[in-house]
């Protein structure tokens, strides 16, 4: 009698249910290094019962200390950024787990595979942008050469400037955009996250001073109702970030209610991050 076929896993996407489970308690396997991250990063598969993944694991121990961010780890921000990206119903960040791991405690993020030709940034002539793209500020390009940098007029990147002014997020670069086939787009790199002071530095600077969509405001207003002491979101974040940046999270909100607009830069801190890819 022949042994039973083998039945192939089911390759898990980011939308699926069940991404956040099969990252949590699946077996990973180291497949390599990913040599363009600051910090230890590993390409791995996550395999669970019938299903497999790939995704990224960012180890603590592979961390380099930042003295502007002491409390906490870079890993429990990337899994915090998830849960309020969750809690949005945008779903923004893939998923995103804390674990335990080959080399100890670490984020465990799905891989996301990009769809080539996605423009959503670009140098362009001239001193104002072209309908459908927003500007963001001149550039040096080289050879004495300066050019307007510029990032399209898209609703997905305005709800991922929400986001990051949510959870003031100190590092969005272009790099870190990551538009898939089917028309989503999510974020990545989320370790610099939650300070409790003002560090909000971004490409996404298109809507400063516009007020905020209706959407974008119902969106608040959930989540303002989520990070109560007794809300579902603070539970969630509790394990991952510190107290004083759960209060500052909630205040966020709060001001971003009360100004009703996007958030425009400030005087104490670049607001645009170098590289800007």
């Amino acid at each position: 009698m022949s042994a039973p076929e083998r039945i192939p896993p089911r390759s898990v996407t980011a939308t699926d249910p069940a991404a956040a489970e099969l990252l949590a308690r699946g077996e990973l396997t180291v497949r390599g290094r990913i040599r363009e991250a600051s910090n230890a990063a590993l390409y791995c598969t996550v395999t669970h019962e019938d299903r497999e993944a790939a995704c990224v694991y960012k180890p603590v121990a592979g961390e380099r200390p930042l003295w502007d961010f002491p409390d906490g780890t870079l890993a429990g921000r990337e899994a915090a950024a998830y849960e309020v990206s969750r809690a949005t119903g945008w779903d923004l960040v893939p998923p995103t787990v804390l674990r335990d791991g080959p080399y100890g405690e670490g984020m465990c993020q799905l891989w996301i595979e990009t769809a080539p030709g996605a423009e959503l940034l670009a140098l362009v002539d001239g001193e104002e942008p072209e309908p459908g793209w927003k500007a963001i500020g001149f550039a040096e390009t080289g050879e004495g050469r300066t050019a307007l940098l510029v990032h399209a007029d898209d609703d997905r990147l305005r709800r991922l400037s929400v986001l990051d002014a949510v959870i003031n997020n100190a590092d969005r670069k272009g790099g870190h955009l990551l538009p898939t086939s089917d028309g989503r787009l999510y974020g990545i790199d989320h370790g610099v996250t939650f300070n409790t002071e003002n560090k909000l530095r971004t490409l996404l600077w298109g809507w400063a001073g516009e007020p905020l969509p209706e959407e974008a405001l119902d969106v608040l207003r959930r989540l303002r109702d989520a990070l109560a002491p007794a809300g579902s979101l603070t539970a969630a974040l509790t394990p991952l970030i510190a107290p004083a940046e759960i209060d500052a999270t909630r205040a966020r909100v709060d001001s971003l209610l009360a100004s009703g607009t996007h958030p425009e830069p400030g005087g104490d801190w670049p607001p645009i991050p170098w590289p800007p890819v």
